[in-house]
């Protein structure tokens, strides 16, 4: 098995349980059966993630005391090597520690859950088409169903609670453990046991090879572009720059980021990049060095732009919005963000499986915290949210 990326930031808490728990799942959270995930998609010299050409070079910092809340890496693989020393999985002494430690977004794959959370970072996976989060009790429940799947055509449904998976309890496991189970070869069949208003049903489905459509178009009267960004896979930040250069001519841009995971930390840098011409996105740290994320020059800073925000807009999807609202770049419309602002980087241990652990956090280009908090909407809408990010447009001289 390859070497795992030197850095990511989840999504969810295998959140509601994911971490697509980002869990990318806690990480897989919401997204975690059809995956998505935070993380950067190259390193640098120093192996922390370079999210564009424009990264800047580190800037050294007294390495501050490990924060109350995130594992220690050498503690997580030393008790992985002593639990393979003695015939027993390393993977679940791993996991022990990280519960311990307090890790929120923290979480142990074992080599096939990494290979299918890797793969999903390319937008396509083997699977039957359900997102899953885990709730606080431990239960397991659909959280999205994709259009067109074999779940959809099962007539599996957003709410319905996943009680096994060929047999298999799921209550109780980890998001990345659940989308495992789902996964297989295409062609396969699995059961599914559910329970819906207090009826316990049983389909089977059969696997198939799926894809997501990560960056949607869409043109409202007036000449308005929606850009839809589901997830930050690979390829995202590029489509989101082919929309704005293909958009109608001084037309306003919706960037709509409601319900958007995160993903490539890479891709969120392009996408912001299509609205500015340059300047810092976002600064991290891991253990202490300090590093900035910019934008290369040539974006779009004149086009009138609204982003659209809500409580599932996660991780990359929030450095996003961030950097476009901290630059005076758009005017955000919504409700607060989910606020996962973290960096976790991968370390392979001993049996082969792999340990997310948080290292450090995002901040904007105002040096505002993504953790915790999220990101306060400068316009609060809910239901109406698009109507009302037409009407901010209409003040700006955009639409009929």
């Amino acid at each position: 098995m390859p070497g795992p990326p030197a850095s990511s930031l989840r999504p969810r808490d295998l959140r509601r349980g994911a971490v697509l728990t980002l869990a990318f799942l806690a990480a897989l959270g919401t997204a975690a059966s059809a995956g998505c995930w935070d993380r950067a998609d190259a390193t640098d010299a120093a192996g922390l993630p370079a999210a564009s050409s424009a990264s800047a070079p580190a800037v050294p910092a007294p390495a501050p005391p490990r924060e109350a809340g995130t594992a220690d890496r050498e503690a997580v693989a030393r008790a992985a090597a002593d639990a393979v020393a003695e015939g027993k999985s390393g993977k679940k002494a791993a996991q022990e520690v990280v519960s311990r430690s307090g890790d929120r977004w923290g979480v142990v794959y074992d080599q096939g859950e990494y290979a299918a959370f890797t793969e999903d970072l390319d937008g396509r996976w083997t699977g039957v088409g359900l997102w899953t989060e885990r709730l606080r009790d431990g239960r397991i429940e659909i959280d999205r169903v994709q259009p067109g799947s074999p779940a959809a055509r099962a007539g599996l449904r957003a709410g319905d609670r996943l009680l096994s998976v060929d047999g298999n309890r799921v209550t109780g496991l980890a998001v990345a453990e659940v989308v495992a189970l789902l996964r297989g070869e295409a062609g396969t069949r699995v059961v599914l046991s559910l329970s819906r208003d207090g009826v316990t049903l049983t389909e089977t489905v059969r696997r198939e090879q799926l894809r997501s459509e990560p960056v949607t178009v869409r043109l409202l009267p007036g000449g308005i572009t929606v850009i839809k960004v589901a997830s930050f896979t690979r390829g995202s930040g590029e489509r989101v720059q082919e929309a704005v250069r293909t958009a109608p001519p001084g037309a306003g841009v919706m960037l709509d980021l409601r319900g958007n995971p995160g993903g490539l930390v890479t891709e969120a840098v392009k996408a912001a990049s299509a609205f500015l011409d340059g300047g810092l996105v976002a600064t991290y740290d891991v253990r202490g060095t300090q590093r900035a994320l910019y934008a290369p020059r040539g974006g779009d800073t004149v086009r009138p732009l609204v982003a659209l925000v809500d409580g599932g807009t996660m991780s990359a999807a929030e450095l996003v919005a961030g950097a476009l609202q901290d630059r005076g770049r758009a005017v955000t419309v919504g409700t607060r963000t989910f606020g996962k602002g973290s960096v976790q980087m991968p370390t392979q241990l001993p049996d082969g499986s792999v340990a997310e652990l948080t290292v450090g956090t995002y901040r904007t280009p105002a040096g505002r915290s993504l953790d915790g908090g999220g990101i306060s909407p400068d316009l609060a809408a809910d239901e109406g949210a698009e109507e009302r990010a037409r009407t901010v447009l209409g003040g700006l001289g955009v639409g009929p």
